[in-house]
């Protein structure tokens, strides 16, 4: 009877382990801004869950120190790597609006993101919130956690390990980051590229004006234009790329369960 109490209680501490892992630093869940109580009072509640709907029979837990020390380490790794993958999307974003931003000329107008604890341009700023409102409106936070019970029944507890599958695609999700940035972006950057030749050949016409000070008022003006214009294709854009990132999670669950 001893023994199974000690089972069923290291079986919970592992599953919370992994759980409280992956919630500290995927998105929206691991902000800073969400209290670390709600946090532990997610990660206790869906460990409770989960460990009354897996098969426990499938499960086999060698009793020791090193054995648990190793088994800890594997659930943190585990919940990491989901975690940082479901970042990797709103990285992507973040940057598609760092690089609009830069053809706008608004790369000085720089504000903290306390999301990512990192300094971006104002557009990056509202196109990175944007896709936050709409992983929200998606039901992309019931996902995390569905996707982390999910990955009880294919990564048991105690087996991960890091094969040649799980690195290759977590190297193609984060090359994804520039290709995803790049299209989302393009629409903009193609016109300004547009501006920029124009500016060429003023500047190659008229030597003598001051080509800066009568383009960028207009750089402005046209890249407001055009965000507002493009804001319904952004948004389908941003929601399908969201999608794709949860099938994409399911993906290395599993392969991390192979």
């Amino acid at each position: 009877m001893k023994e199974i109490l000690i089972g069923d209680f290291l079986i919970v501490l592992f599953i919370f382990i992994r759980i409280i892992s992956m919630i500290s630093v995927a998105p929206v869940l691991g902000h800073e801004s969400v209290p670390s109580i709600v946090k532990i009072s997610i990660g206790i509640v869906v460990a409770y869950i989960t460990f009354l709907t897996i098969d426990k029979s499938k499960i086999t837990l060698d009793i020791t120190i090193i054995s648990i020390a190793m088994n800890v380490v594997k659930e943190i790794l585990t919940g990491f790597i989901l975690g940082y993958m479901l970042n990797f999307v709103f990285y992507a974003i973040s940057f598609s609006g760092t690089l609009i931003g830069f053809d706008m000329g608004l790369m000085m107008a720089e504000t903290l993101n306390p999301m990512l604890n990192t300094n971006d341009n104002v557009v990056g700023q509202a196109i990175y919130y944007s896709s936050i409102m709409i992983f929200i409106m998606i039901n992309g936070h019931h996902h995390i956690i569905s996707a982390i019970v999910a990955s009880f029944n294919v990564i048991p507890i105690g087996k991960f390990t890091m094969s040649s599958q799980v690195t290759g695609l977590l190297i193609k999700y984060s090359f994804s980051v520039f290709t995803i940035a790049v299209k989302i972006a393009s629409p903009i950057i193609v016109s300004f590229f547009l501006i920029h030749i124009a500016e060429g050949i003023i500047a190659r016409v008229i030597p003598n004006i001051q080509i800066i000070h009568v383009t960028q008022p207009a750089k402005l003006g046209l890249g407001f234009l055009l965000l507002s214009i493009l804001a319904p294709v952004f948004v389908y854009a941003i929601k399908s790329i969201l999608n794709t990132s949860e099938d994409q999670l399911m993906e290395l669950i599993k392969a991390m369960g192979v």
